[in-house]
């Protein structure tokens, strides 16, 4: 399991919601604050690539899986292939667990978000805060918004948005070491009925827990 797939998540924008009348045709930046502003919980699948920026592009086996988030800071995100791990935060600690080596890594939530990919997808409506956002244009049928850390010391130098019909469909999260991971999401839910005890994490039987806080 590598650091980039842990930090592959996240939460986030300045809340502002616009009107659109045909979102197909608005753009990403409109689309996105329109997103976080009437998307309170979602729930959906995705897949998952590395490639590292070489001569010859390497790409790594795909990984998928599934998610479900409650917003402010709240969601659990499976890989169910090629290996089983969970990441489960419940608005104050976030848990990683390996179900191969029985062992379960907890950290303070708002450490572990800050500004990474997390902070778009699951977490509260200040997204401008840590991002500096940009119209990145329109490739593969998708408007693009392109996400830059405010901050210096993240494991992302840019994250990237497609987003169609005020729904985001894939995300590109490019590392200071040339690899960038490739996420598209399917059968993405809006707003579904969630029962708040879900996210409360349980310590699976026998598990070791390494505390990081």
């Amino acid at each position: 399991m590598g650091i980039s797939l842990k930090t592959t998540f996240g939460a986030v924008v300045a809340a502002g919601a616009l009107a659109l009348s045909d979102s197909a045709y608005a753009s990403a930046l409109a689309q996105f604050k329109t997103f976080v502003a009437s998307t309170k919980s979602a729930r959906g699948e995705f897949t998952q690539r590395q490639v590292k920026k070489t001569e010859s592009s390497k790409v790594s086996q795909p990984a998928s899986g599934n998610f479900v988030f409650a917003r402010p800071g709240k969601f659990i995100w499976t890989y169910v292939k090629p290996y089983e791990q969970q990441l489960q935060a419940d608005g104050d600690q976030l848990y990683i667990y390996d179900k191969d080596l029985n062992q379960v890594t907890v950290k303070k939530l708002g450490d572990a978000l800050g500004s990474s990919p997390a902070a778009i997808l699951f977490g509260s409506n200040d997204l401008e805060k840590n991002f500096t956002l940009s119209e990145a244009g329109t490739r593969d049928g998708l408007e693009w918004l392109n996400a830059t850390p405010k901050a210096k010391d993240t494991a992302f130098e840019q994250i990237s948005i497609g987003l169609r019909n005020g729904t985001p469909e894939a995300m590109e999260l490019r590392d200071a070491f040339g690899q960038t991971s490739l996420l598209a999401f399917q059968k993405f839910e809006k707003n579904p009925n969630l029962g708040g005890q879900q996210f409360k994490f349980v310590v699976p039987k026998g598990a070791d827990v390494f505390n990081s806080n």
